[in-house]
């Protein structure tokens, strides 16, 4: 649940709303292709007349003295755009001297001229912001996303167009940028250069044009789309949640169809990433073909509004929460703010607060409320129980992280927090250039003691023993999770890595069977989901869940820090983790043992089974692909190391193989 300290908090938004990967969108009528957009260059930019925040009329020709002009699409709620905002300002304040002038434009239909000037003065922008009324000016320079900026030299032809430069794309962030594609072109440019990448692809949000909808149309927002968005969108997409832009009323959401239509196409949204093939969860953030077609259908009707009468009744929510009802109880991290410094890597912080429980406190529903989420990437709340007082798992009760749901249980179940403990905020924080605070809450919904049936709890499976090496895109990591309370269920499971984490796979095996129950194939750092069984798995003597995780460490991970570092475990992004949280009921008051020791034995068996499965590799693995075949053994053991080793019977010996073999050699010694 960690990031790198130089990835900014806004930049964290449009990662969890845009994905990994740009797609091309279904409305191949709004959409300029590449070669299109090339041919444009060269070509004289005709005159316009816009008016700024004020009401002043600015013209093209008001500059005609001025070497270059540098016209920068934006939106006031873009992620992108947010990002590239204070670059721009930075870019129009050091290119002023040699005599370039910047405009911004706002061609979106849903941006209002309060807002566009809100968004000048938060980013600091010297230059005008110019209104689009009827994107007149975007459709005559085929201008499609925010950002996308385009260059005009002293005759006013158009000699780049495209990207700022490429630290920040969909899902992608860079440290700092490796093209510096506007500076380059307006260097070149007053240089008498020709520039060197002229066209280049502008990666963000589509312009929200003005829609012409179709009559009659048989989807509209009123009728049909306003509850997609309620059933599937809704609880982060309003006002003071984590989704950039409201899709609460028609006037909100008119403006981004395209933009919805494209992340819906591409699975960017609504966020999910376990495999369809293995299990079902209820808390799956899927949308069905129908639900799918339904909203492309509506976008290629120029989203129709309809009639305003057929609108479903508003979801209700607690002011200020995720909860169904108010919180019967608010804690704050501390009395006082902490100060976040504006840039260098903030280390963990770790504030303990006294709840005064009085008595055990079961706890049926929690939620984690950040006081400043522009530098709050994580927080984890868990409790501390008075000395030699039983603490069920890892006391974990709570997190604000992305993707994590709002921890609410079902009737019959709650968390207890012994009488007498104290509450921990971990907190991670991300600079974001200028001094910040932020003073964190938590809040706790309270049940009778009476009415729980089962205690509910986390417990945590990690592994610290690995190392990844440069440039490996398929690095192997296992773990084999195997103590667990009596009359134990697994209620739900969350994986976490960092942004090297390529899948992650949850195995139950028995004696006789194995099911897969959790497949994470594209695993996504930007989304930390915990995945909620809908059938709750008997956790039963003899019954052992394998972990496999995946690394990539190559330059094809777009978001790899460093594919010629090798990696091994560590708190920030840069470094790597391993580790498994289970989420697990058992009968209320039931006597079970402090696991502590029995956990720290079991981890010191894995560590002695995995250190046995990585020797075996490193002495006989001729080609260093992380697997052995018969040919790379010695005549004289191949037959017994196959027999003992290949258990699933393919003819290749894996590390996961020797691993799990070693550890149960190890357990069946310990049994007699």
């Amino acid at each position: 649940m960690e990031t790198n300290a130089v990835v900014r908090r806004g930049l964290v938004a449009t990662l969890i709303l845009w994905g990994h990967l740009w797609t091309p969108p279904i409305r191949a009528t709004t959409d300029t292709p590449a070669s299109t957009t090339a041919s444009e260059l060269g070509k004289v930019v005709a005159e316009f007349a816009l008016a700024d925040v004020d009401g002043k009329t600015h013209r093209l020709s008001d500059v005609r003295d001025q070497p270059l002009v540098v016209i920068a699409f934006l939106g006031t709620e873009c992620p992108l755009a947010k990002l590239y905002g204070t670059r721009l300002a930075e870019l129009a304040r050091h290119y002023e001297p040699q005599g370039v002038v910047f405009f911004g434009v706002n061609s979106n239909c849903q941006d209002t001229l309060r807002e566009i000037a809100a968004y000048g003065q938060r980013h600091q922008i010297p230059f005008p912001l110019l209104k689009d009324v009827g994107n007149r000016f975007a459709d005559q320079l085929h201008a499609q996303r925010t950002p996308e900026v385009f260059v005009l030299d002293q005759q006013r032809k158009l000699r780049y167009t495209g990207r700022i430069d490429d630290q920040y794309s969909v899902g992608v962030s860079r440290d700092r940028p490796q093209q510096q594609d506007l500076r380059d072109a307006l260097d070149d440019l007053l240089a008498g250069r020709t520039v060197r990448r002229p066209c280049t692809a502008a990666v963000g949000c589509y312009i929200g044009r003005l829609q012409q909808p179709r009559k009659n149309a048989p989807v509209t927002y009123s009728r049909q789309i306003a509850r997609l968005f309620q059933k599937h969108c809704v609880e982060c997409h309003r006002d003071g949640e984590i989704g950039p832009f409201s899709l609460l009323r028609y006037d909100d959401v008119v403006g981004w169809a395209d933009t919805i239509a494209e992340v819906v196409e591409s699975r960017r949204m609504p966020p999910w990433h376990a495999s369809p093939r293995h299990g079902q969860f209820r808390n799956a953030r899927v949308m069905t073909p129908a639900e799918r077609q339904l909203i492309f259908q509506w976008v290629r009707d120029g989203a129709p509004e309809g009639n305003p009468d057929e609108l479903p009744a508003p979801r209700v929510f607690v002011p200020g929460w995720k909860l169904p009802t108010t919180p019967d109880q608010v804690i704050a991290m501390r009395d006082t703010p902490f100060t976040v410094p504006s840039q260098g890597t903030v280390e963990y912080q770790y504030f303990v607060v006294d709840p005064k429980f009085t008595e055990d406190r079961w706890i049926s529903a929690a939620e984690v409320i950040p006081g400043n989420r522009s530098v709050v990437h994580h927080v984890i709340v868990f409790y501390r129980p008075p000395r030699r007082t039983r603490r069920a798992g890892i006391g974990w009760l709570t997190a604000y992280v992305p993707g994590q749901s709002t921890l609410g249980l079902p009737a019959g179940q709650a968390k207890r927090v012994p009488a007498g403990s104290q509450l921990v905020f971990q907190i991670h924080y991300t600079p974001n250039g200028t001094r910040q605070q932020d003073l964190t809450r938590v809040g706790l919904t309270f049940v009778d003691p009476e009415s729980v049936q089962e205690e509910v709890f986390t417990l945590i499976g990690i592994n610290r023993d690995f190392e990844i090496p440069p440039h490996a895109d398929r690095h192997r990591v296992t773990m084999i999770l195997d103590k667990f309370p009596a009359d134990a269920r697994l209620l739900a499971i969350a994986p976490h890595m960092h942004l090297r984490g390529r899948s992650f796979r949850f195995t139950a095996r028995t004696r006789d069977r194995q099911e897969v129950l959790l497949d994470v194939s594209q695993y996504d750092f930007n989304w930390q989901h915990a995945y909620k069984f809908v059938k709750p798995l008997e956790l039963k003597p003899g019954l052992e869940i394998e972990c496999v995780a995946e690394y990539d460490n190559s330059k094809q991970n777009l978001v790899n820090p460093d594919p010629t570092a090798t990696v091994r475990w560590g708190d920030q992004s840069w470094e790597e983790m391993m580790v498994a949280y289970l989420e697990v009921a058992i009968p209320r008051d039931s006597a079970q043992p402090d696991r502590r020791k029995e956990t720290e034995r079991s981890q010191a068996a894995q560590l002695r089974a995995r250190r046995r499965a990585t020797q075996f590799l490193e002495r006989f693995d001729k080609n260093n692909d992380r697997r052995i075949e018969r040919d790379e053994l010695p005549k004289a053991m191949a037959r017994f190391a196959f027999e003992r080793f290949d258990r699933d019977g393919n003819l290749v010996i894996d590390e996961a193989e020797v691993f799990r073999t070693a550890l149960q050699s190890k357990q069946q010694r310990n049994d007699r």
